[in-house]
């Protein structure tokens, strides 16, 4: 999710598309969430891992 979010940023920073910038940013946020979650030793969304 981290990896696509940077692609996604650097696509629209490329282009100069804005929405993808926008989502770009979100996918690394919450991929970085999600990561720092799951190295904490809890479950998310029932999974431990996320991979």
């Amino acid at each position: 999710m981290i990896i696509l979010g940077l692609v996604l940023l650097i696509i629209g920073f490329i282009a100069k598309i804005s929405i993808l910038w926008t989502i770009g940013i979100i996918l690394v946020v919450v991929g970085a969430v999600l990561a720092l979650v799951g190295r904490t030793g809890r479950k998310v969304g029932g999974r431990a891992h996320w991979f």
